[in-house]
């Protein structure tokens, strides 16, 4: 009876509806964080928001790698790392800039919207879990939404402290401690994609 693939299938169907609604929760709330962060001049929703976009893309990429090779599937978890790593490296070098040329930071704006962010992050968490202990491209997928988890929490504080504080310094610090967050999680799955590869 099982090998008709009939479970296969439905696994795979499963899969692939909870990395659609992954895919359009993110790059919703990628649009809506960067713009806020836009209009914030904050460096964490900025950064919240690239890491957000990047998570949809590894849906995204998630959804076209199932069904595929195990070499297939170990190169889209690089390819998602990748992407991950530049945009870690990006985030540093854009709270760099801020820090030479000044910005003032909006409160109000940094914890309204990492607390939209951080409710969307839960409940896509929550759908990934059975996934976490899958496939190199999902357990990538599930990696991703963590770092999100700790990053809306990382903005929400400094959103606090800058309030307190009257100073936009807390709110660079976030902004570096996400970037660098995110370089660790992007070594960590292309560390974790290269064993793939290795073992295909």
């Amino acid at each position: 009876m099982s090998e008709c693939g009939c479970h296969h299938e439905a696994k795979n169907a499963n899969e692939r509806r909870i990395l659609r609604v992954a895919l359009a929760l993110n790059a919703a709330m990628a649009v809506i964080g960067g713009v806020a962060g836009w209009i914030a001049q904050s460096t964490g929703l900025l950064a919240d928001a690239l890491d957000m976009l990047s998570d949809a893309t590894a849906y995204a990429i998630g959804l076209v790698a199932i069904g595929r090779t195990v070499r297939f599937k170990a190169n889209a978890a690089l390819f998602s790392g990748s992407v991950l790593l530049v945009l870690g490296i990006g985030i540093l070098v854009e709270v760099g800039r801020r820090v030479v040329f000044g910005a003032e930071p909006l409160s109000g704006w940094m914890i309204g919207t990492a607390l939209l962010s951080l409710a969307v992050n839960v409940t896509v968490l929550r759908m990934l879990a059975p996934l976490k202990s899958g496939e190199v491209h999902l357990r990538a997928t599930w990696l991703f939404t963590r770092a999100d988890v700790v990053a809306n929490l990382g903005v929400i504080l400094a959103g606090m402290l800058v309030l307190w504080l009257r100073s936009p310094y807390p709110d660079f610090f976030i902004g570096a401690l996400i970037g660098l967050y995110v370089i660790k999680e992007a070594v960590e799955i292309l560390r974790d994609a290269r064993a793939e590869r290795r073992g295909d």
